[in-house]
């Protein structure tokens, strides 16, 4: 017996938008002044959102569990862990943001263009938006 055709579109609109999720943000999104770059406080608006999206339960951190293990592997959730709860505050969270920023921002620029935030370089960054 054939689903119904109802069923079959819910079943992908919810599809549609994990995987629009589990994408993150979109340059265009995160470029909020709408110049062409990003910067570290438009990406740390975001990264923020995204820590409030995580926090289901709305404890104020964030264990490895609820970070992803596709966003953050094991050695650099430690060493965002400064305090060795093991989880992550907000301010962890974005300290991390701000480390994998300045990693994707190559030519010490202070912003990243669509170029440098769609290379590899910044894949680490853009799994956390």
């Amino acid at each position: 017996m054939k689903p119904p055709r109802s069923l079959m579109l819910s079943v992908l609109l919810v599809a549609g938008l994990l995987a629009a999720d589990a994408q993150g943000a979109s340059f265009q999104a995160i470029d909020s002044n709408k110049d062409g770059k990003i910067d570290l406080s438009e990406v740390k608006a975001v990264a923020s959102r995204r820590f409030d999206q995580l926090d289901r339960k709305r404890t104020g951190t964030l264990t490895r569990a609820q970070v992803g293990r596709v966003r953050v592997n094991r050695a650099e959730f430690a060493a965002a862990d400064p305090d060795k709860d093991g989880t992550l505050s907000k301010d962890e969270y974005l300290a991390l943001v701000e480390k994998r920023f300045t990693a994707a921002d190559t030519d010490h620029s202070g912003t990243l263009t669509l170029q440098q935030f769609n290379s590899r370089t910044a894949l680490p960054l853009r799994r956390l938006l």
